[in-house]
C-alpha cells in the first residue's frame, strides 16, 4: 500500500515537473506543412485550380488503460496538451478572415485580366512573392499603362495577403516565411510557357 501511494506521489511530482517545463521551454515553429497547404488552396482560388479537398478527422480513440499508473500518465498527459499544446498540434493555418477573402477574390478577378500577359511572357512571378513586368515589348503600346497599374495592384494585394495571414494566425514574425512559401507555390503552379525567377533572381520558362 505504501509502494503504491509512493509510485501515486512521484507520478504526480513528475506531471508537475513536465508542466513547469512545458511553460517555459516551448517553443512555437514556423508550419511549414500548413503554409503549403494554405498556399496552394489560395493559388488554385485565384487560378483556377480545383483548391484542396477538406482534412478528414480521426476519431479513433486509444483503448482505455487498465492498470492505474497508466491511467494517471495518461491523465498527465491529457492535462499537458490542454494546458500547453504543442507547436505541431496546428495542422492548418486560418486562411478564412473576411480580410483575406476579399483580397483573394480582388486578386482572382483581376487574374481574369492579367492572364494574357503571363501568357506571353510580358509579366513574370518574382522570387519574393510577387510580379513584375518582365519585358515591356510583349505589351502592345496602348496598353502599357494598364499593365503597370495591373502589376502594381496585384503586388499590393499580395503583400497584404502575406500580412494578414500572418497575423490572422497569431504570428506577425511569419509574414517573411509565409511570403517565401507563397514565391515557391506560385513558381511550382505556374502554367507552362509562364515565366518566374529562382533563387538567384534569374528569369527562368516553364
Amino acid at each position: 500500500m505504501r509502494s503504491a501511494a509512493f509510485k501515486f506521489g512521484s507520478l504526480l511530482c513528475l506531471a508537475s515537473c513536465l508542466l513547469v517545463a512545458a511553460c517555459v521551454t516551448i517553443n512555437v515553429y514556423f508550419p511549414a506543412a500548413a503554409a503549403e497547404k494554405a498556399a496552394d488552396k489560395i493559388i488554385d482560388d485565384i487560378w483556377g485550380g480545383n483548391g484542396q479537398p477538406p482534412a478528414k478527422s480521426d476519431d479513433k480513440r486509444s483503448a482505455l488503460p487498465e492498470r492505474a499508473n497508466d491511467m494517471l500518465l495518461v491523465a498527465a498527459h491529457s492535462v499537458l496538451n490542454l494546458l500547453v499544446p504543442a507547436a505541431h498540434a496546428q495542422a492548418d493555418l486560418n486562411v478564412s478572415t473576411p480580410a483575406i477573402r476579399q483580397l483573394t477574390q480582388s486578386m482572382e478577378e483581376r487574374h481574369a485580366r492579367m492572364k494574357k500577359y503571363y501568357d506571353s511572357g510580358a509579366i513574370g512571378l518574382t522570387s519574393d512573392g510577387l510580379v513584375e513586368i518582365r519585358d515591356q515589348n510583349l505589351v502592345p503600346l496602348p496598353e502599357r499603362n494598364s499593365v503597370r497599374k495591373l502589376v502594381a495592384d496585384e503586388n499590393a494585394d499580395r503583400a497584404n495577403l502575406y500580412r494578414e495571414i500572418a497575423t490572422a494566425n497569431g504570428h506577425p514574425e511569419w509574414e517573411t516565411d509565409i511570403r517565401t512559401t507563397f514565391a515557391e507555390r506560385w513558381a511550382s503552379k505556374a502554367a507552362s510557357g509562364w515565366y518566374y525567377q529562382d533563387k538567384s533572381g534569374a528569369w527562368k520558362q516553364k
